[in-house]
């Protein structure tokens, strides 16, 4: 099981997440997000065994490219609007787009978007909203059970404690990118639900 915890702002809470095992961990670039985080400091964060993520929003190709040399980023987690062209530029063993169910009218539409990147993208990541990201709600998961995509996807919006075992069950994802439903504040997880929730992925894991 693939775990990604985001919203990534001190040594702290990278250092927290990865004596659990986590396997991603993401910094947000974005300044409208309470979890952004700038390149320098995002690089001063020491991480070792784990991907590092960068998510963004409306970054050209160039800007992503550049903030992902200044802060050794592994990925790039396209959480606005994305194209095959960006994609490429890219790189895709570097690209985890942000596909949303909710925007398409059918299950067939979703995996028909899928299909078209399959080429172009390392990772997949759903989550809610029909546009943009940190909407904090959870999708319908037993929608998602089934779902056919060509690379291994991960499961976002509104993941906490209380209905991991849920999400799980039903979406049966590869993965899973959780965020504000671990944190004490925004940018600063909270210990305590850090280890329940991935105590509940590995024991559901086996």
């Amino acid at each position: 099981m693939l775990v990604k915890i985001c919203g990534m702002t001190s040594q702290a809470s990278a250092d927290l997440c990865q004596q659990d095992g986590v396997k991603m961990l993401g910094f947000i670039f974005h300044p409208s997000s309470p979890r952004n985080i700038e390149p320098p400091q995002a690089r001063s964060i020491q991480t070792s065994g784990v991907l590092r993520v960068g998510v963004f929003v409306r970054q050209s190709a160039e800007d992503i490219l550049r903030t992902m040399d200044k802060a050794r980023l592994d990925i790039a987690q396209l959480a606005g609007n994305f194209d095959e062209e960006l994609c490429a530029r890219i790189g895709a063993e570097r690209v985890m787009p942000v596909f949303r169910p909710e925007a398409h009218s059918t299950r067939q539409s979703l995996e028909q978007d899928l299909a078209r990147y399959s080429a172009l993208m390392r990772y997949a990541l759903l989550d809610a909203g029909s546009i943009g990201g940190g909407h904090g709600r959870a999708l319908n998961f037993s929608q998602l059970q089934g779902l056919i995509s060509p690379v291994p996807w991960l499961l976002a919006g509104g993941l906490s404690p209380q209905n991991l075992g849920q999400a799980l069950a039903e979406a049966r994802p590869a993965g899973l990118d959780l965020n504000s439903g671990l944190e004490a504040a925004p940018g600063r997880k909270d210990p305590t639900k850090v280890h329940e929730a991935l105590s509940i992925i590995r024991a559901l894991d086996e």
